[in-house]
């Protein structure tokens, strides 16, 4: 899954990531008619001895249909597999101005493990 081009050969944009559901995912349909699915999930971390954050909770956004069939069935604390890219996503918040977020563009997801319950 490269998403390098041949202009830029020695560049890359790959994640991939394992860890738990923190909620159901969403999903949103744009004005345009495009629906996207939005999640996060929560990735431990390797200890520090210079910070107490044990977990990064990582937004997600799926736009294709493949993945997004699988992610609508996840439930919270299931463990999952995602890989895509690291996407900068600028966008007008209520109240006005500008503002941005850093999300996963999920291309490939899978379901590792359901929650206990």
């Amino acid at each position: 899954m490269s998403t390098r081009t041949a202009r830029h050969e020695d560049e890359m944009n790959e994640v991939a990531l394992v860890g738990r559901m923190s909620q159901p995912a969403q999903e949103q349909v744009l004005v345009s008619g495009s629906a996207l699915w939005k999640f996060r999930v929560v990735v431990g971390r390797p200890r520090s001895p210079t910070s107490r954050v044990s977990v990064d909770s990582l937004d997600c956004v799926v736009w294709n249909k493949r993945p997004a069939r699988a992610v609508a069935t996840w439930r919270t604390g299931d463990l999952v597999e995602v890989k895509g890219s690291l996407r900068r996503r600028f966008f007008a918040p209520a109240g006005g101005g500008r503002a941005s977020r850093c999300e996963v563009e999920v291309l490939a997801a899978r379901l590792i493990r359901r929650a206990a319950g």
